[in-house]
């Protein structure tokens, strides 16, 4: 059941107590305890699934990007391995084709560290066998957007924020039972409660977005894994009253995959002025 940057043309406590009663008397047994359990605190729970994934290990990830400004549409998708315990993440980007469906560009390659976004194949006249390095405190989205994916675990860090949640009810993401929850959270908070290497990226996220409320939808499964998260940002662009629209969706499975990642050697990176796109 998986559902499907600051500029679209660069690539951006109500706890829902479910009563016994509001379904009839036939549902009321040990299934029901456990549902009224699971919907008792949504927002302690949330607020818990980032540390939730650092003890999972590793997982592989896929994630897809959505923005739409005025009458104009682009996404992004991506897939890869992420270490939550490391912190790094390893992706492949691609990016949309243009009107006449051919491919813009090659698949570009992520790297994702604390504090860094590692990019190869960016274009923009990068040699081919060099990366070039993003800071990503100095991105006003901290790299939520910027990069066409959302960190797997900055997703989960979000949830920390959590203001209002509520537990939707049980449901499947790619043949796995899961819990839906929905809400809002707040990017100010996350980013004070926050792991050190997601704090400050997600600051500068509080400050650049049009708001730092974001409201989403996160479905886990019974070990309280993030399955699948989509969040809802808001940029505002370059014109007065112009804002760009990002739906940021990430699927997390293969729990427990090998997830090596090699960050470039210094000699690696690419130096030079990076032409504008």
């Amino acid at each position: 059941m998986a559902e499907r940057q600051r500029r679209t043309g660069g690539a951006v406590v109500v706890a829902g107590l479910l009563l016994c009663g509001s379904v009839g008397t036939a549902g009321c047994g040990s299934g029901a305890a456990t549902e009224d359990a699971r919907s008792a605190d949504p927002v302690g729970t949330l607020r818990r699934v980032a540390d939730t994934l650092v003890d999972a290990g590793t997982s592989k990830a896929r994630t897809s990007m959505e923005m739409a400004n005025g009458g104009t549409r682009v996404a992004i998708r991506g897939e890869g391995v992420y270490d939550y315990r490391r912190q790094l993440g390893r992706l492949k980007v691609l990016l949309p084709q243009d009107p006449a469906g051919a491919v813009e560009h090659r698949p570009i390659t992520e790297l994702l560290a604390p504090g860094a976004l590692f990019m190869k194949n960016r274009g923009a006249g990068v040699p081919a066998d060099k990366w070039v390095r993003v800071d990503t405190v100095t991105l006003s989205d901290g790299n939520l957007v910027t990069g066409g994916v959302t960190d797997p675990l900055a997703a989960a860090e979000v949830l920390r924020g959590t203001r209002t949640a509520t537990y939707v009810g049980e449901t499947e993401v790619a043949g796995t039972a899961v819990r839906h929850y929905r809400g809002t959270a707040d990017l100010g908070v996350a980013a004070r409660a926050a792991s050190a290497g997601s704090r400050g990226p997600l600051a500068a996220a509080a400050k650049g977005f049009a708001s730092a409320s974001v409201p989403f939808d996160v479905y886990l499964d019974e070990q309280g894994r993030v399955r699948k998260l989509r969040h809802r940002f808001s940029f505002v662009g370059g014109q007065p009253n112009d804002s760009v629209a990002v739906a940021s969706t990430t699927l997390l499975y293969d729990f427990g995959t090998p997830a090596k990642v090699r960050l470039p050697a210094d000699g690696d990176i690419y130096a030079g002025r990076i032409a504008e796109e």
